[in-house]
C-alpha cells in the first residue's frame, strides 16, 4: 500500500470516528435522538417524532471569554446510557403522582487542542427531550466566563409561533401569533412600553416558545432547573429558521461566571401531534431535583383576597401621603398630611378580613401597608423600603389579632422597586417580622430597573438572588409568590415554597389598556409550561371606569370566563382579585370561586388549541369533586366534551356557569347563566362559549 493510500485510509477512518452518531429512542419509541460529532469536531444533535423531523442537525457548545471556546475541535471519548423509571409525589400540583420515565445518553467530549472535557447529557422522555452541558472538575478548566451559549434548535422550516419579544427585564408583553418569517416585521409593534425593559434584537424571542409546524407538530422550547446561570432567550435566524440560545448578560456584558464542577440548566423540547399533550407534560418538573426540604408540612396552597385591584385601577393609592422626595431615615409620617386615598388602613383591611372569613378564604393580601411608597418607582433608590415599618394608619398587631380571630391569615407584601441589594440587606429582619406576626407567605415584587445598576432581571446575579430568597424564606417556613422575577423553570419541585410567580402579563394589564381576548388561551402553552402563575383572576366588574372614571380600560373577558381561569390557569395560589362589593352583586357566580379547589389529584386536558381554546378538568385533592374550565378567543365557539374521566358507577351533579346567549367580552360581559344537570361518566356536554368567553363547571358526587 502506498503512503498516499494509507494516509487517505487513516483520514477516512478518522472522519468516520469523528462523525459517528449515537442514537437513542424514547421509552415509547416515538421520539428518536441522534447525537453526532462532525468532521471539524463540532458536536450536533437532531430529533424526530414518529419519523417526522422536529429539529434538524443543530450545533452545541459555548463561546468563552478570553480563551478557546467550547464549540469545535471535539472528539467523542465516551458515551453512557441508562434508563430511569420512577414515580414521585409533588407537595402540591396538578396530579397526585408524576412518572419520571426516560432513556438517557451522556456523551463525553474532549477538545483535542486544550484537553478540556465537556459532557452533554440527554434525557429522552415520551413527551420530549431535555439536555444540558456538564463540566467536570479538571485542571484545564477551573474558572471560566461564558461569552455566549451556542445551543441551536434548527427547525424544519417556517412555523407558526406564539412569541414575546426577547427582553432582559420583562415578560409582560402581549403574545404575538405569526409565522417565524414575520417576526422581524412585527417586532417593533410588539415591543410595547414597560416599567423596565431591555429588548436585544429584531428577532430575539423569549421562552417558553410555542410552535406549530406545517405538518401539525406542536413544539415547545424552554429550560429547566435555572440555577447559578442566566436565563435563556432565543435568537432567530429567520432565513434558515434556526433558533440559537441567547443568554442574559450582566452589567459588564458577560453571560455567566462558572467554576467546575458545574452544569448548565436543561434545555427542553416538548413535542407531540396533539396540543393537549403539551399541557399535560411534566418534563420540565421531572428535570428538576427532588425537594431539598425534609419537612414540607408548612407549605399549603392558598386561596386569597386582597387590597390590590383598587390601587391597580386608580381608585385608591399605595402611598399614605402625596408628598414626594421621601427619605425613610428622616421622615416622621405622623407629622405629614394623609392623602385620604390610602387603601391599606386598619378599618378598610378589616372589611377584607370579614369578607374572607365569611366566604372561607385562607388569606388576605395587603399592599401599600409599609412606609416608602410616595417615591418608590423610577428614582433608582437603593434604600427604598425597610419592609417592617407600617404607615400610621396601619396597625400590624391589631390586624393580626383580628385576622386570627376570624381564622384568616395575613399575606405579606414586599415590593423591592428592583433594589434587590437592599432587599437582601433587610431579608432576615423582614422574615423575622413575618414570623413574629404570623405571616406564612409573601408576595415579592421587582418593578423597575434593577439595583445594582446595570444588572438585569434575568442575569445570573438576579437568578441567584431569587433562589437565595427562596432558601432564606424556607428557613423561616415562608412561602414565596414572586412578581417581576424570572419566568419559572420547574424549580417548584426543588423549592416547593415557591408557590407562585407572575412573570407574564397578568390581570393588572386589564386596567392598563387590556389583554388580548386570546391571551388566556395561549398562556397555558407558554408561560405556564415552567410553573404556576399568580394571574389574579376573578374580575366581575369588567369596566374599570366604575372604579376610576378617568380609566377607560376594560377586562377583555366575560364574567363566566373569569371563573374558568381558576381551572385553566393552574396555580396553588389563587386570588379572588375583585372588590368584595362586586362579588356581593353576583354571589351566585361567586359560589364557583368559593368551591373551586387549589390543589389537585388529577388533571385531564379535554380539548386545546393554542390561541383558540383550552378546556381542562381537574379532580380536587382528596375529594371526589371535579372542576372544569374552558376559555376561548374572540371568535367564540361551541365546546363539546366527554365526562369519561368520572368514576364508573357514580352519579354526579354538574353546576354549569356559562356565558349568556347574548354575552360578549366587549358588549355584554356580565351576561351569564347557571344551571344544574345530573351526569355520569357516560355523559357528553355541548356548551356555547361567547366571544372572549368560556364556562366553568363544578361536578359534585350526588348525595
Amino acid at each position: 500500500m502506498t503512503l498516499s493510500r494509507l494516509s487517505l485510509l487513516l483520514l477516512c477512518c478518522f472522519a468516520w470516528s469523528a462523525a459517528r452518531a449515537e442514537d437513542i429512542q424514547s421509552p415509547n419509541k416515538q421520539l428518536t435522538l441522534s447525537v453526532n460529532v462532525q468532521a471539524d469536531g463540532v458536536p450536533t444533535y437532531s430529533l424526530s417524532y414518529k419519523g417526522r423531523p422536529v429539529l434538524k442537525t443543530s450545533k452545541l457548545g459555548l463561546d468563552l471569554k478570553g480563551t478557546t471556546s467550547l464549540t469545535s475541535g471535539f472528539s467523542q471519548t465516551a458515551a453512557e446510557r441508562r434508563t430511569a423509571d420512577e414515580s414521585w409525589q409533588p407537595v402540591w400540583g396538578e396530579v397526585k403522582t408524576i412518572r419520571n420515565h426516560y432513556n438517557e445518553l451522556a456523551v463525553t467530549l474532549t477538545q483535542t487542542a486544550t484537553k478540556r472535557v465537556m459532557r452533554v447529557r440527554f434525557r429522552l422522555f415520551d413527551d420530549g427531550l431535555g439536555f444540558r452541558y456538564e463540566f467536570p472538575r479538571q485542571p484545564e478548566l477551573a474558572y471560566f466566563v461564558v461569552k455566549e451559549e451556542r445551543t441551536q434548535f434548527a427547525l424544519n422550516g417556517d412555523q407558526k409561533a406564539f412569541w414575546l419579544p426577547g427582553d432582559y427585564d420583562t415578560q409582560e408583553y402581549s403574545t404575538v401569533t405569526s409565522n417565524l418569517s414575520e417576526v422581524r416585521g412585527k417586532m417593533k409593534a410588539a415591543t410595547t412600553p414597560n416599567a423596565s425593559q431591555t429588548p436585544f434584537s429584531a428577532t430575539g424571542l423569549q421562552t417558553p416558545l410555542m410552535l406549530k409546524s406545517k405538518d401539525g407538530l406542536y413544539i415547545n422550547i424552554h429550560e429547566a432547573a435555572l440555577i447559578d446561570y442566566s436565563a435563556m432567550h432565543l435568537e432567530l435566524d429567520d432565513k434558515n429558521f434556526v433558533l440559537e440560545s441567547h443568554l442574559t448578560p450582566d452589567a459588564l456584558g458577560d453571560k455567566g461566571y462558572l467554576q467546575t464542577p458545574c452544569q448548565s440548566p436543561w434545555r427542553t423540547v416538548i413535542v407531540s401531534d396533539k396540543a393537549a399533550d403539551i399541557l399535560e407534560s411534566k418534563l420540565v418538573l421531572n428535570l428538576n431535583e427532588p425537594t431539598k426540604f425534609k419537612d414540607t408540612s408548612w407549605i399549603k396552597p392558598v386561596k386569597y383576597v386582597g387590597v390590590w385591584w383598587e390601587m391597580i385601577t386608580g381608585k385608591s393609592t399605595w402611598s399614605y401621603t402625596n408628598q414626594e422626595n421621601i427619605k425613610l431615615d428622616s421622615i416622621d409620617y405622623k407629622t405629614v398630611k394623609p392623602n385620604g386615598t390610602h387603601a391599606a388602613n386598619t378599618a378598610h383591611v378589616k372589611e377584607y378580613i370579614d369578607f374572607a372569613s365569611k366566604h372561607g378564604f385562607d388569606a388576605v393580601l395587603v399592599e401599600g401597608w409599609n412606609t416608602g411608597w410616595e417615591d418608590w418607582f423610577g428614582k433608582h433608590k437603593d434604600y427604598v423600603f425597610d419592609f417592617v415599618t407600617p404607615y400610621p394608619d396601619y396597625d400590624v398587631q391589631e390586624l393580626q389579632r383580628y385576622a386570627a380571630s376570624k381564622n384568616v391569615r395575613m399575606m405579606m407584601h414586599h415590593e423591592t422597586s428592583g433594589s434587590a441589594r437592599n432587599y437582601e440587606r433587610h431579608l432576615d429582619t423582614a422574615f423575622q417580622f413575618m414570623n413574629k406576626y404570623g405571616y406564612t407567605s409573601v408576595k415579592t415584587g421587582y418593578v423597575g430597573d434593577v439595583l445594582p445598576r446595570g444588572e438585569h432581571h434575568y442575569s445570573q446575579w438576579l437568578i441567584n438572588h431569587y433562589n437565595y430568597v427562596l432558601t432564606k424564606a424556607a428557613e423561616h417556613k415562608i412561602m414565596v409568590n414572586g412578581h417581576e422575577a424570572v419566568r419559572p423553570t420547574g424549580l417548584s419541585r426543588t423549592y416547593p415554597n415557591l408557590i407562585g410567580n407572575e412573570a407574564a402579563r397578568g390581570t393588572e394589564y386589564e386596567a392598563f389598556g387590556g389583554n388580548n381576548a386570546d391571551h388566556t388561551t395561549i398562556l397555558p402553552f407558554t408561560r405556564l409550561i415552567g410553573g404556576p402563575m399568580d394571574y389574579t383572576p376573578g374580575i366581575f366588574e369588567t369596566k374599570v371606569s366604575k372604579l376610576n372614571p378617568s380609566n377607560t380600560s376594560f377586562v377583555h373577558s366575560t364574567l363566566a370566563r373569569q371563573l374558568a381561569l381558576y381551572v385553566t390557569l393552574y396555580s396553588p395560589l389563587q386570588m379572588a382579585a375583585d372588590l368584595p362589593e362586586h362579588y356581593n352583586q353576583h354571589l351566585d357566580a361567586f359560589q364557583f370561586i368559593k368551591d373551586v379547589a387549589v390543589d389537585w389529584d388529577d388533571t385531564h386536558v379535554l380539548e386545546a388549541e393554542p390561541g383558540d381554546y383550552v378546556t381542562i378538568a381537574r379532580k380536587a385533592k382528596g375529594k371526589s369533586s371535579w372542576f372544569i374550565g374552558s376559555s376561548c378567543d374572540e371568535q367564540g365557539r361551541t365546546s363539546t366534551i366527554k365526562l369519561d374521566f368520572l368514576e364508573p358507577g357514580k352519579k354526579y351533579v354538574a353546576t354549569i356557569y356559562a356565558d349568556g346567549k347574548d354575552a360578549h367580552y366587549e358588549k355584554n360581559p356580565q351576561a351569564y347563566a347557571i344551571r344544574k344537570l345530573n351526569v355520569t361518566r357516560k355523559s357528553k356536554l355541548a356548551q356555547y362559549c361567547a366571544p372572549g368567553g368560556g364556562y366553568a363547571i363544578s361536578v359534585m358526587e350526588a348525595k
